[in-house]
């Protein structure tokens, strides 16, 4: 059975005001804006590391470590509040379905907070599985998440696809040995390409037919 993984922020949805949100509550004054979305999707100690860095105090990966919890706490409490899905998205997933097509979600945020946002959003029911960082010793770009996304959600991983905004989520691709398709409309825009997916994604209406062209 075909598949279509999807990655979780940046990718279905942007999260990042409330990422950033949550990494602000952990600072001793709020220096993370808007400008600072790609720090947000690659995590909350990335988010935590510029912080500091920005505020010109020195830190340590121990004091990350410290104030990471912190961060989740606040992103929990906060987790929907400016978090909007990407436009099409649900529609374009909701083809793939209707085109026999499995759908889920793998994504390096922790499993729980996974789930509540898509909770959040009203979409959670729709995706045969979610795997998230923690459902596994590993996480992305392993394979081991990917492959259990695909497999939890009744695909096969042979006749499945990745679609995400990262370099991580092209590395997956690269080791589960599947099709990449990263989107356009996250905070690299077209430089995603440097990554060579296997095609770039500018908006969710086209996704079904490239699927289907990819897929067979």
């Amino acid at each position: 059975m075909r598949c279509v993984v999807f990655d979780l922020d940046g990718t279905l949805a942007d999260t990042s005001a409330d990422l950033l949100a949550a990494a602000n509550a952990c600072l001793p004054e709020p220096v993370l804006g808007p400008g600072d979305a790609l720090t947000a999707f690659h995590g909350g100690r990335a988010m935590l590391r510029l912080g500091f860095t920005r505020l010109g105090q020195s830190w340590s990966e121990a004091e990350i470590d410290a104030a990471y919890p912190v961060l989740l706490e606040a992103y929990r409490q906060g987790i929907a509040v400016h978090t909007r899905l990407y436009p099409g998205a649900m529609e374009a997933v909701e083809s793939l379905r209707r085109g026999g097509f499995k759908v889920s979600v793998c994504t390096n945020k922790p499993e729980g907070l996974a789930d509540i946002l898509l909770r959040e959003l009203g979409v959670r029911e729709v995706f045969g599985a979610l795997v998230g960082a923690d459902t596994f010793p590993v996480r992305k770009p392993d394979p081991i998440p990917y492959r259990a996304a695909v497999e939890r959600a009744g695909g096969v991983v042979g006749r499945s696809m990745l679609v995400g905004d990262t370099e991580t989520d092209a590395k997956t691709g690269v080791a589960a040995g599947v099709p990449v398709v990263l989107v356009t409309f996250g905070p690299e825009g077209r430089e995603v390409e440097r990554f060579l997916p296997t095609a770039l994604l500018d908006r969710y209406e086209d996704l079904p037919g490239l699927a289907a062209r990819i897929l067979g």
